[in-house]
C-alpha cells in the first residue's frame, strides 16, 4: 500500500528540497526505513545509536501521535500520511513561546487544534494571491491565527475606491505599493508571524518558483487569466487551492486539492470572451461580502494546514448576501481535464493572457489613446463620435458629453447605428469593456476606433484637475 511521509523544513534541505516521500509500507517502522534506505543522511536526525527514535522527533499517522496508536509498529492504510515534527531548540517555527501561548490560548484548549496544531500553524506557510477584496480579510485572519509565513503577491497600489471593502487600508496609503502596506498591518495584528511581499505581477515566468516555496494557497484573483495561471501551477505543484470569487452580494468558495478533487479547469475548461463577465470594478461589491468569502477563505486554509474537519474540496460553496442563505453545489473532477486529468496535455505553464484573449501589447497600445489626447481633439472640434459602452446606470451618474450609449451587450444587435468610416473614441469605467468594443468593431469593418485608457475614471479625474 502506497502511504505518503510529509518532510518538515528541517529535513527538506537534506533531502533536495523535497516536501514528501512516497513509499510501500505496512507499518510506520517500514515507511521511516524506506526513507532513510534512500536519504541515509537522515537516520543520525531520526534514531539514535540504539535505534530508538529521537526524543525531539515526533512522528503523526493523519494528525494522531504514534505514542498513542502502537509506536514505530502501528499499522498504516493505502493513502495514509506520515507527519515528521521535529521539536528544534532556540525559539524556532516549531516551537511556542510563552507569550505566544498565551496569544493562542483560545486555540490550545480546543482538542481540534491544542499544543501540536498550533505549532503546525507555526510551521506553516500560506502565499495569498491578490491582497485585495478577498485578500485583506484572509490574510488578517491567518496572520492573526499564527500561520507562521504568509506570502502577499500583488502590484496594485492603494485606491480610494478599494477603502469600503479593504479594510487593511486608509485614506493615507492611496498610492502605495497594497503588499507593502498590508505586510505592515499583518506585523501589527501579530509580529510573530514571516511575511513575504512581491510586488509583482504573477505570470508564467515567475508563478512556479514563487507558489512552490509555499503549503497553500489562497486565490484573492479578479481576473481569469491569473485564475487559471494560479490554477496550472498548482496542480503542477501538487499545491492546495483556497478559491473564491465575489459579485455583487454573491460569493463563492471552493478548494481545489490535486489528485483529491477536481481544479478550476474542470469547472470552467474555456474562459468566457474578454468582457462578458463584468468585474467588480464594473459591476460592484457589496463591502461588507469580501470580509465573509475572504474569513471562509482562512478558515479553509486552517482546516487544511491542521488536517481536520471536511474541507470544501469537491464542493461549492455559495453564498448570497441579500437573501442570507448558503447553498452548496457538488464538483466532480473531469478526466479528460488537460491539467488534471487521467492524461493531461498541459504540462507547461501557457501564456495566459492569450488563452483568455487578452489583447496582446502591441495591438493594445495601437489602438488606445490617452486621455489627454481625447481632450484636446475634443478642444480642436476634431470630427469624432465618442462611444459609452457601460450601462444606462452608469451613464447616469457620469459621462463624457455627448457621447453615445451603446451597452456592450447591445453592440451587436446596434452597431449599424455607427459609421465604419467615422473616428470612433470608445470607453467604459477604466478600459477592460471598451477594449472588447474595439476589438469587435475593428473586426467588421471599423477602420479608426479606439479604445480610451483609463476610461471614464481617469476622464473624470484630469477633468477635476
Amino acid at each position: 500500500m502506497t502511504v505518503a511521509i510529509s518532510i518538515p523544513g528541517a529535513l527538506r534541505q537534506r533531502m533536495g528540497g523535497k516536501e514528501e516521500f512516497f513509499t510501500q509500507a505496512r507499518t510506520v517502522r517500514e515507511a521511516i526505513n524506506s526513507l532513510i534506505k534512500e536519504y541515509p543522511q537522515l537516520r543520525e536526525y531520526l534514531f539514535s545509536d540504539n535505534d530508538r527514535l529521537r526524543n525531539f522527533i515526533n512522528l503523526y499517522v493523519n494528525d494522531e501521535d504514534i505514542r498513542t496508536t502502537g509506536g514505530l509498529d502501528t499499522r498504516l492504510k493505502d493513502g495514509d500520511i506520515i507527519i515528521i515534527v521535529p521539536s528544534i531548540a532556540g525559539g524556532s517555527s516549531g516551537d511556542l513561546s510563552t507569550k505566544e501561548m498565551m496569544r493562542y490560548d483560545r486555540h490550545l484548549i480546543m482538542p481540534e487544534v491544542g499544543f501540536e496544531g498550533q505549532k503546525r500553524l507555526k510551521s506553516s506557510s500560506v502565499l495569498v494571491v491578490g491582497v485585495g477584496g478577498l485578500g485583506t480579510p484572509a490574510s488578517t485572519y491567518l496572520a492573526a491565527a499564527g500561520i507562521g509565513r504568509i506570502g502577499l503577491i500583488d502590484f496594485d497600489r492603494v485606491e480610494m475606491s478599494n477603502l469600503h471593502r479593504q479594510v487593511l487600508y486608509t485614506e493615507e496609503d492611496i498610492g502605495r505599493p497594497k503588499v507593502e502596506v498590508a505586510k505592515v498591518r499583518l506585523l501589527t495584528v501579530n509580529p510573530n508571524v514571516h511575511v513575504d511581499s512581491y510586488q509583482t505581477k504573477l505570470d508564467s515566468t515567475n508563478a512556479l518558483k514563487i507558489l512552490n516555496d509555499y503549503d497553500v494557497i489562497l486565490d484573492g484573483t479578479d481576473n481569469f487569466p491569473t485564475r487559471y495561471l494560479v490554477n496550472d501551477a498548482s496542480v503542477l505543484l501538487k499545491k492546495p487551492v483556497v478559491h473564491a470569487s465575489i459579485f455583487r452580494f454573491e460569493g463563492q468558495v471552493t478548494v481545489f486539492l490535486p489528485t483529491k478533487g477536481p481544479c478550476y479547469r474542470c469547472l470552467y475548461p474555456e474562459p468566457p470572451p474578454p468582457g462578458l463577465v463584468p468585474t467588480c470594478a464594473e459591476g460592484g461589491v457589496f463591502g461588507v461580502l469580501p470580509s465573509v468569502i475572504g474569513s471562509i477563505q482562512a478558515i479553509e486554509t486552517i482546516k487544511l494546514v491542521l488536517g481536520i474537519g471536511e474541507p470544501l474540496i469537491g464542493r461549492l460553496l455559495m453564498f448570497d448576501a441579500l437573501k442570507m442563505k448558503f447553498r452548496e453545489l457538488r464538483l466532480r473532477r473531469d478526466e479528460s481535464c488537460p491539467v488534471c486529468g487521467s492524461n493531461p496535455t498541459i504540462r507547461d505553464l501557457i501564456d495566459y493572457d492569450e488563452f483568455c484573449g487578452v489583447h496582446s501589447a502591441d495591438r493594445q497600445d495601437a489602438q488606445e489613446i490617452e486621455v489627454e489626447t481625447l481632450i484636446q481633439w475634443l478642444k480642436e472640434g476634431r470630427q469624432l463620435q465618442v462611444l459609452d459602452v457601460r450601462e444606462p446606470w452608469e451613464y447616469n451618474i457620469s459621462h463624457i458629453p455627448n457621447a453615445k450609449l451603446i451597452p456592450l451587450s447591445e453592440l451587436r444587435s446596434r452597431i449599424n447605428e455607427l459609421d465604419p468610416e467615422e473616428l470612433i473614441v470608445a470607453y467604459c469605467k477604466n478600459g477592460g469593456r471598451s477594449s472588447v468594443a474595439v476589438k469587435y468593431l475593428s473586426e467588421h469593418g471599423f477602420k479608426q476606433i479606439k479604445n480610451l485608457r483609463g476610461g471614464i475614471d481617469l476622464w473624470a479625474k484630469l477633468n477635476r484637475n
